[in-house]
């Protein structure tokens, strides 16, 4: 089953995804804010699983890609609990979670949530320019004023015409779940890739979630003439090899 499915949820959501059957653990692939699962990096990693013999899944969340529903009404807890529930119903005993930017953040959610019932769930995790917290840092303070009163930010997209929204709702949740102040209770190997030249998101936050990160088997790769996106041919590649590396690893021999 490679062409697009629907899951829908109890309340009337339909979560679009795309999954190839393989062997060994699962490669889900998150997002990031804004984006879906027909960008680059997503479509990479669903070719390599096909032509690997490897399952892959790949989702939009709600109001975004082929997902129906109100981009204004979604927030990391409600996209996280997509994610899950797309998890739990494929049935997938074991994943390596790759995460984008606001993607790194919904990976470490869903690893934390994954964990909780199951530790070896989640064989690793694999962060492209992770944003964990970047309702935090993101943002000016005058513009989180704006936020608490209710209403919406808009600022300049260097992707598009449009200009990216930030939405109240999306804000306050994000506040609630910030991690980079508190250990973060995953344990398994963990790979966060940057680029020094991203000027959306600093490469020291991959440096910080490293110290945050339960697991001693941590790797920070600094790309030093990458940007936020990571997806010229040689940062793809990148990618790649390090899924590959990590799907593959034996469990240590005790």
């Amino acid at each position: 089953m490679t062409e697009t499915r629907y899951l829908e949820l109890p309340d009337g959501r339909r979560i679009a995804h795309r999954f190839t059957p393989g062997t060994g653990p699962t490669i889900v692939f998150l997002p990031g804010y804004m984006s879906d699962m027909a960008g680059s990096k997503a479509t990479a990693l669903f070719d390599m699983a096909q032509a690997s013999g490897r399952p892959c899944l790949l989702l939009d969340y709600s109001g975004c890609g082929e997902s129906p529903g109100d981009f204004a009404e979604g927030t990391l807890s409600r996209w996280r609990d997509e994610v899950l529930a797309v998890i739990a119903a494929a049935g997938l005993e074991q994943v390596v979670l790759v995460g984008s930017s606001m993607g790194g953040w919904l990976m470490l959610m869903v690893a934390e949530a994954l964990a909780a019932d199951s530790p070896d769930k989640v064989k690793g995790l694999i962060g492209v320019a992770a944003a964990p917290d970047f309702t935090e840092w993101g943002i000016a303070q005058m513009d989180k004023n704006v936020l608490a009163d209710g209403e919406a930010i808009w600022e300049d997209n260097p992707y598009g015409p449009e200009p990216t929204p930030t939405y109240p709702g999306f804000w306050a949740d994000g506040q609630v779940n910030l991690l980079l102040e508190r250990q973060i209770a995953f344990d398994g190997p963990v790979r966060l890739l940057h680029g020094q030249r991203d000027d959306d998101v600093p490469w020291d936050i991959s440096t910080r979630l490293a110290e945050r990160l339960r697991s001693a088997d941590v790797q920070v790769t600094l790309i030093k003439d990458g940007d936020h996106r990571l997806s010229r041919e040689s940062d793809i590649h990148l990618l790649l090899r390090t899924v590959a590396e990590m799907v593959l690893a034996r469990e240590p021999v005790a």
